[in-house]
């Protein structure tokens, strides 16, 4: 399984950016892909997640109402659509799976699941500064 995201830079507070995560080396209608972030210093923490039908998702409380998580079957993609960006969102993002959670049809239990997951891309940075 390989995860690559995309789609980092730098940005002012308030802006917006679209992050990518493509897929290869699996059934990608088959498994929910999580959005995860480790900024310097902080232990990495879940974003938000999709289950493999995109009927489930899940955010975490700082970012609800601010980003939207989606996915193309078709492309092998995830996207996370980061708007009114502060400062405190500056991080590296990760998109990862699993064989096994990765299956589940809720999203929540994939983000709760994330020290757990076997397959995370290489990570983009998203910087929010002024």
């Amino acid at each position: 399984v390989q995860l690559q995201a995309s789609g980092g830079g730098v940005v002012l507070p308030g802006g917006s950016l679209r992050l990518s995560c493509a897929a290869s080396g699996l059934t990608f209608d088959m498994y929910g892909i999580g959005w995860f972030r480790q900024a310097p210093g902080k232990e990495r923490e879940a974003v938000s997640c999709i289950s493999s039908s995109g009927d489930s998702t899940f955010y975490e409380d700082s970012v609800k109402g601010r980003f939207i998580i989606s996915r193309d079957n078709a492309k092998n993609t995830v996207y996370l659509q980061m708007n009114s960006l502060r400062p405190e969102d500056t991080a590296v993002y990760f998109c990862a799976t699993d064989p096994v959670y990765g299956t589940t049809p809720v999203a929540e239990r994939l983000c709760a699941w994330g020290h757990d997951l076997d397959a995370w891309g290489q990570g983009t940075q998203v910087t929010v500064s002024s």
